[in-house]
């Protein structure tokens, strides 16, 4: 009876792990996609900079276009800093994964 209840309690230990892990990497991934879409934001900004001066004849065109720069730059640093802010809470959550590894292993 005992060894039936501890290969049980096994096998769905492992399934837990494992689906601890696919969750992080999933959490990665939309921490990357994330950081993607800020990316093109901040390109969508610069873009528009560069073109306004030359697309439109407009009396303070320079003004407009150091305004959608600074915006660009400051959409990309933002995300850049979300990143890497992100990456290191899942950094730090990945030790609990070996944790609950440790624990499953030592249980008897």
């Amino acid at each position: 009876m005992k060894f039936r209840q501890t290969v049980t309690t096994l096998i769905l230990n492992k399934d837990l792990i494992l689906r601890e892990n696919l969750a992080i990497q999933r959490t990665v991934l939309a921490n990357q996609t994330t950081f993607l879409a800020f990316l093109r934001t901040s390109m969508y900004f610069l873009v528009a900079g560069l073109s306004i001066r030359n697309l439109l004849e407009m009396e303070n065109g320079l003004a407009y276009q150091i305004l959608f720069y600074s915006i660009s730059g400051v959409i990309f640093i933002y995300g850049l800093i979300n990143y890497l802010r992100q990456r290191k809470k899942i950094e730090a959550s990945k030790k609990h994964v070996g944790d609950y590894q440790l624990d499953y292993l030592n249980k008897d």
